[in-house]
């Protein structure tokens, strides 16, 4: 039987034009694209790219095949809007995917926040990377709503059947120990930055990556002491005495006594966050969640960037 989700990607490659960028719509990586369109060759029993050892190429089978698709998914697209009106007795609850610092951030506000309260949204939630849910999402189900941050050097894209929602800007901020001193003069310079003992992600990631070339654009060669993949453990390091680090905005504002916030000019980063949400939530609920978390946003540190729906 042919499986709706590898058409999908037959029809994102044909659109995109290479399994990578099908990929970073998606939400799959490059690997599993390819995986998933030798399914599908195996299915048709028909050849559906004429492969190089750099590139694939549709073949006109595979062009057919995606044109073809095109309104079955929008047939399927119609059968769950159907469905989502239908549902009427789940119209008060949503399944939602928060990344830890965000839900550490804003979770406590929205679930005391008057207004959200008398809605009566009853949410499941799921605090985890939001990575698997937005492999989900590409597929219009699970979770509802995934709240997700980009940096804006970053060409990342969302699954093209979510509405993606911008909440604001979350604003990188170097901390250290207040033991220190280097908050009561002059900012910090850079040779004094390179000279500090430093707790950072592990690199590799994502973020480790975007701190790197702030740091790296600023002038920065920092001595890391430690590395840890929990932004609450490098807090726990600086409030102890023990290293500088460079976080998140919201992160910052968590801070236990003894860490100091400090500006430092040519070092700058931020992430914008955003809501990813189902084309089959509900829309009321989902109205009401993301009017909370925009309430809560400003006392977590996450800026108003004028972000629209796209």
């Amino acid at each position: 039987m042919l499986n709706p989700i590898h058409l999908r990607t037959l029809l994102e490659v044909v659109q995109q034009g290479s399994f990578a960028a099908a990929a970073n719509r998606l939400g799959y990586t490059a690997s599993a694209v390819s995986q998933q369109m030798t399914a599908l060759e195996q299915t048709v029993g028909v050849a559906l790219f004429e492969r190089t050892a750099r590139s694939a190429h549709p073949t006109d089978a595979a062009r057919a095949m995606a044109r073809a698709a095109v309104p079955v998914f929008a047939d399927l697209d119609a059968i769950l809007e159907a469905a989502r009106h239908a549902d009427e007795a789940r119209s008060g609850e949503l399944d939602v995917v928060l990344y830890s610092s965000l839900a550490r951030a804003i979770l406590p506000r929205v679930l005391h926040d008057e207004a959200f309260v008398a809605d009566g949204t009853r949410l499941r939630l799921s605090v985890r990377n939001p990575s698997s849910a937005i492999r989900s999402l590409s597929d219009g189900g699970w979770p509802d709503v995934s709240f997700v941050y980009r940096y804006t050097s970053s060409d990342l894209a969302w699954p093209a059947l979510v509405t993606e929602v911008g909440l604001g800007s979350d604003p990188y901020r170097f901390v250290c120990p207040a033991s220190w001193g280097l908050h009561l003069g002059a900012p910090p310079s850079v040779e004094q930055l390179s000279a500090l003992d430093w707790a950072g992600l592990h690199a590799g990631s994502s973020d480790a990556t975007a701190i790197e070339n702030a740091f790296r654009t600023g002038g920065i060669h920092p001595r890391y002491r430690v590395r840890s993949d929990e932004f609450e453990v490098i807090l726990d390091l600086v409030a102890a005495g023990s290293a500088a680090a460079f976080v998140p905005g919201s992160v910052a504002r968590l801070a236990p006594a003894g860490v100091v916030a400090i500006d430092v000019p040519g070092l700058s980063l931020a992430r914008t966050v955003h809501a990813l949400v189902s084309p089959t939530a509900p829309a009321a609920a989902t109205t009401s969640l993301l009017d909370a978390v925009r309430r809560a946003l400003p006392d977590a540190g996450i800026l108003d960037a004028g972000l629209a729906a796209t």
